[in-house]
């Protein structure tokens, strides 16, 4: 039997707005045709390998932190808090945990992190797409309710286009404000 590798990505680290998503998934025995760091996919097909890795994967789970725990917290320590909340969700024991990154945490399961992994396990690449497609979503519900920012477009980031609308319409709740620009803005 192949040994069950739990990996883990957290997407949204440098957004300025909602929470810090991040994914674990169990592939198991199968594989995916396509799997890639999301950032390389365009969202059509980031989203169609998401629905297969859904389908076929052992276990997947997904870690949120608010933007406001990330105002308390920091986002180091946000991004860490996703990944163990996603990794204890998992309905399955893998033998080990692959993290993206250089960040790691306790965990009952042997675990490393290894930089530029969503580039290299599989297992990592399918978390880095789960948790991209999943936070997309956020956003673009958060886009409905506020679509002078155009959430849908940027995701949060700091673009030109979102810090133009900061200082048209101010900041909203989801706003993480003890980021910059948001932190120097007064309401």
């Amino acid at each position: 039997m192949k040994k069950l590798i739990a990996g883990v990505d957290e997407v949204g680290r440098g957004s300025l707005v909602g929470p810090v998503v991040a994914a674990a998934v169990v592939l198991g025995e199968v594989s995916i045709f396509g799997l890639k760091d999301s950032k390389k996919l365009s969202e059509k097909k980031r989203y169609e390998i998401a629905q297969e890795i859904q389908k076929k994967a052992k276990s997947i789970s997904i870690g949120i932190v608010s933007s406001k725990i990330i105002d308390k917290i920091n986002i180091k320590r946000a991004s860490i808090l996703a990944m163990q909340k996603a990794v204890l969700d998992l309905n399955c024991s893998p033998s080990k945990i692959v993290v993206d990154g250089l960040d790691t945490f306790e965990s009952k399961y042997p675990l490393i992190a290894i930089v530029k992994a969503d580039n290299l396990v599989p297992e990592v690449m399918a978390a880095s797409i789960i948790a991209k497609v999943y936070r997309d979503e956020l956003l673009r519900k958060l886009d409905h309710k506020h679509p002078e920012f155009s959430f849908s477009s940027h995701k949060g980031y700091p673009t030109k286009k979102h810090i133009e609308a900061i200082n048209t319409y101010g900041i909203i709740k989801e706003h993480r404000k003890s980021f910059s620009p948001i932190k120097n803005i007064n309401e």
